[in-house]
């Protein structure tokens, strides 16, 4: 029997919520930047690192660790 890590489950949820509230917000400044699609390339970059890190973690999580045989 596996346990589930939950800890590492809810941080990879909110590295997730933060990553999309984080494009969202910046998908807003960008016309207000002097060269936009630099911008969003690397918001994009940067979105995307943070949300796949969060996906392993909430799958780490998910799968968790043996537990002792009792």
């Amino acid at each position: 029997m596996r346990k589930k890590n939950w800890r590492v489950i809810i941080v990879g949820v909110v590295l997730l919520a933060v990553a999309c509230i984080f494009f969202l917000f910046m998908k807003g400044m960008a016309p207000q930047s002097t060269d936009p699609v630099a911008l969003m390339q690397t918001v994009g970059q940067v979105s995307g690192i943070v949300g796949g890190i969060s996906l392993a973690m909430i799958i780490v999580g998910l799968v968790g660790k043996k537990t002792p045989a009792s």
